[in-house]
């Protein structure tokens, strides 16, 4: 058994021996960065287990693991509250995003329609716009409606959601993929009786698991981490999602730099658990979608 170890250690070691230089050289660069990526990651963990007086002071490493600091800080935050609304407000938005791309995406990739190629290449020249640019327009919107409207919008669930249903970019993911299904799959389905509708609910959709994927973890992100829009959409807690309260809850903390670190774990959670069940399949998306070249 020992032998065998010690010709493992010795192949191991002959074949690092056999790397060229230069990627020798590019591993140790990725070993860098990837250090140097994850130490914010580290020091929060590592801040968010010290008491008060080591969190203050000059220490990586805790020397006792306080983890009442996440119940302090879940209690003190409320993100109980916050919480629940971030899960409304994620699976609404994600809901209308993912039914209007599909939709969009059809039309744009399989009917016919006068000005198809321009509507959508006007749609597309809109990703190039930030998306601050954008804010106080659609608060401008979102106020009119309210106003007009029977539904009220400001400190209310259409202002959190509805502007970001429409999404370009999941339009023309969902678009690359939509054009690269084979025109003999609709010309049977037409034979059989099939129209557009049902085309796109037996055929399309079951064939488009890759891109969606893509859209539900980009999505989820975004919607879960949105602070600018709910900040300006609302003024009360009962509204506001998990990265508001967490921006208020760094202001109220003050010098408890091991609660605010608690708080900051805590709201990351959900991102780091979708993204750690879905890494292999978000991958494989990423590779046979439109995303790849």
């Amino acid at each position: 058994m020992a032998s065998k170890a010690s010709s493992n250690r010795f192949q191991f070691g002959r074949s690092i021996g056999r790397l060229p230089t230069r990627h020798v050289l590019i591993y140790l660069v990725l070993i860098l960065g990837a250090l140097i990526a994850m130490f914010p990651f580290f020091w929060m963990i590592s801040t968010s287990l010290m008491s008060l007086g080591e969190a203050q002071g000059t220490r990586l490493l805790p020397t006792a693991l306080h983890f009442e600091n996440y119940a302090n800080a879940w209690q003190e935050a409320r993100f109980s509250l916050y919480i629940w609304n971030s899960v409304r407000i994620t699976v609404i938005t994600l809901a209308g995003e993912l039914l209007f791309s599909v939709l969009a995406a059809y039309a744009f990739a399989r009917i016919q329609f006068p000005g198809r190629d321009l509507i959508f290449a006007l749609l597309l020249s809109t990703l190039m716009i930030p998306a601050m640019v954008t804010i106080i327009p659609n608060f401008l919107t979102v106020t009119w409606l309210g106003r007009i409207g029977p539904i009220k919008w400001i400190n209310n669930w259409p202002a959190l959601t509805v502007p970001f249903m429409g999404s370009i970019f999941s339009i023309f993911l969902l678009r690359q993929f939509f054009t690269q299904i084979p025109d003999e799959l609709f010309d049977s389905a037409q034979i059989d009786g099939a129209g557009h509708l049902r085309f796109l609910w037996s055929v399309v959709l079951p064939l488009s698991k890759a891109p969606f994927m893509v859209i539900v973890v980009l999505s989820f992100i975004g919607a879960w981490n949105a602070l600018a829009w709910p900040l300006l959409v609302t003024n009360s807690p009962d509204w506001r999602p998990v990265s508001v309260g967490l921006y208020s809850f760094i202001d109220e903390a003050g010098q408890m730099i091991n609660l605010m670190m608690a708080g900051a774990f805590i709201v990351i959670i959900p991102i780091l658990v979708l993204y750690f069940f879905t890494q292999k399949q978000f991958t494989e998306s990423i590779s046979r979608s439109g995303l790849k070249g």
